[in-house]
């Protein structure tokens, strides 16, 4: 199903609520935030499933001990999934990029923890590469500004890389 521009700005706003009322409510604690990644109009599919259900399950297995919430969210705009932890933040944020950068999904999972203002922290601050971009070896936010691929190219590169992992 697609999603409309305001409906996916409607989704962002909301996501950023529930960051800032659950770091209000649990002060002390860590925020890791998990969305997909999943360019274009439909953002809940077979696919995205399958990534939110490996991404959830890492993201459970790396915090495990150290969780006091994890709240989930399937929406037609996308999976979310929201865990509090003891663990300090950037440990949390060194945990999560390693995810990212090891998981043969990794690049599709959007681990971002977030600071005490709802921000989320750097992996750049903490030494780790900038995301690459799906398609080439440039940094994502580069190829994103210059819209250097089409949507038909990121989509292929996003099945192959889910074909291989379900294989």
């Amino acid at each position: 199903m697609e999603i409309t521009l305001d409906q996916l700005l409607a989704s962002r706003d909301s996501r950023s609520a529930l960051q800032r009322e659950l770091l209000q409510q649990h002060p002390g604690l860590t925020l890791v935030c998990l969305t997909v990644v999943m360019p274009g109009k439909v953002k809940r599919n077979f696919h995205s499933l399958i990534v939110a259900q490996a991404a959830l399950s890492e993201l459970v297995n790396a915090f495990e001990g150290t969780t006091e919430l994890l709240r989930t969210r399937d929406l037609s705009t996308g999976f979310e999934a929201y865990l509090l932890t003891t663990v300090e933040r950037t440990e949390a944020k060194r945990l999560t990029c390693r995810i990212e950068d090891t998981h043969p999904l990794g690049r599709l999972f959007d681990l971002d923890v977030m600071d005490a203002d709802g921000m989320p922290l750097s992996r750049t601050e903490l030494g780790f590469a900038p995301r690459k971009c799906l398609v080439c070896d440039n940094e994502a936010r580069h190829c994103m500004r210059l819209g250097a691929h089409t949507q038909d190219e990121i989509h292929a590169q996003i099945k192959q890389i889910i074909d291989q992992y379900v294989q």
